[in-house]
């Protein structure tokens, strides 16, 4: 029997997990917070929102998700048994959609009538575009110039699904700025609208929020694998999967893993890892790690991955770094394209490059691991989306250098 850790209550009742988290806003969007909070653990209490919740999860999601033995991927390291938490197998390719029925669901009750959102690799604002269309809402998503560039193929499903998508063209024209542009609309419109935050950042309530809509991951893996794993591997961007990983099973004898984009290389300007190269400071209303120069201001990221192109995490990760509970690290674009020909080419599966990260990551791991360990991948979300990066970067011969 794996002895369990001690109590784990984060965050504390001012959104802290340790010294990160907090609400740095403008005042006008105070009170809006305060709501939200109180909105939410009303929510929470409520069986009938909990259960409305998982019925639309079932029925319309299609979780639960399966947990799939990777045998052939599992053969040709030789070492620990390696799963995949198949969430690119949910209604829109990729695991955002569980955190959006939650928070349309608050809406919902909110009585709010106008939903935004921000997206990067566009996963996160095709999930909130599809569920604003079954609940009837209308939708406005904030997307930068690059992204919807070398994602137009979500651009194209947020457009058919009804939304508006509109191009942030400030900054980096990516995450960050698209964000920005988010939370400005926000300050602006806070009678009526509702701001559905894709990862585990922003103030709070939203880190502990989205983590906990996010958590069904977990605990469906807890029911669907046989004891405790050796090991937990999930990517991070700004984190939205890997919490839902790892939070059901931090209070076990688990070992996690985190896997941030190092880009063209850590010792470059040009990668997007938080927690391995950043240090602590404040971007979109909390405090945590993130990717800033000698004056403190924000760096760009880089990532050939949309959905890790950002210079900041959430709260939560850099506690859990900080306190040692997890470990994390940081893989190339170079090794993610390899990572993502390997598994498209052992087990028929093709990830998205944000996943792909995380199975790159197996090339450090598995040296280290013994055949009666075990590897539990989380797979966030499908690759269809990033076909023309995987064109513009694998030849018939295999991945570019």
């Amino acid at each position: 029997m794996m002895k369990k850790r001690k109590k784990y209550s984060y965050p504390d009742k001012r959104g802290y997990f340790g010294e990160f988290g907090g609400r740095y806003v403008p005042e006008t969007l105070m009170n809006a917070l305060f709501e939200l909070e109180a909105l939410y653990a009303r929510a929470k209490r409520d069986p009938k929102f909990h259960a409305e919740y998982i019925s639309i999860l079932r029925e319309y999601a299609g979780r639960p998700t399966p947990l799939t033995y990777a045998g052939r991927l599992t053969n040709h390291y030789g070492k620990a048994r390696i799963y995949l938490k198949r969430e690119d197998l949910c209604h829109t390719g990729a695991h955002k959609i569980n955190n959006v029925v939650g928070q349309m669901l608050l809406a919902k009750r909110s009585g709010k009538t106008r939903i935004i959102a921000e997206t990067g690799a566009g996963q996160h604002g095709v999930a909130t575009a599809t569920v604003a269309a079954k609940f009837g809402y209308r939708c406005i998503v904030y997307m930068g110039q690059e992204d919807v560039q070398r994602q137009s193929l979500n651009v194209h499903r947020m457009k058919m699904l009804g939304a508006e998508v509109r191009t942030v063209t400030t900054g980096s024209r990516t995450l960050k700025d698209a964000t920005s542009e988010a939370i400005r609309d926000w300050v602006t419109n806070v009678p009526d609208t509702f701001y559905v935050i894709g990862s585990v950042v922003g103030p709070h309530p939203y880190p502990m929020m989205v983590r906990d809509f996010q958590s069904i991951i977990g605990k469906e893996t807890k029911k669907q694998f046989d004891g405790i794993p050796s090991y937990l591997v999930a990517c991070v961007g700004g984190g939205s999967n890997a919490m839902g990983m790892f939070y059901p099973f931090i209070k076990d004898s688990v070992r996690m893993i985190g896997v941030e984009a190092a880009g063209e290389g850590l010792e470059s300007d040009r990668h997007a890892a938080t927690l391995s190269k950043g240090r602590p400071g404040v971007l979109h209303g909390t405090f945590s790690y993130l990717l800033q120069d000698m004056n403190g201001q924000v760096s760009l990221a880089h990532s050939i991955s949309a959905g890790l192109d950002y210079p900041g995490v959430g709260p939560e990760h850099s506690f859990l770094k900080t306190s040692k509970r997890v470990l994390y690290a940081a893989v190339s674009d170079i090794q993610a394209l390899r990572a993502a020909e390997l598994l498209s080419q052992t087990e028929g599966i093709i990830p998205a490059l944000e996943s792909a990260h995380a199975v790159a990551y197996l090339e450090t791991l598995m040296p280290k691991t013994r055949k009666n360990d075990s590897v539990i991948i989380c797979l966030s979300g499908r690759g269809d989306k990033d076909m023309q990066t995987y064109m513009k970067n694998i030849s018939k011969e295999g991945t570019r250098p």
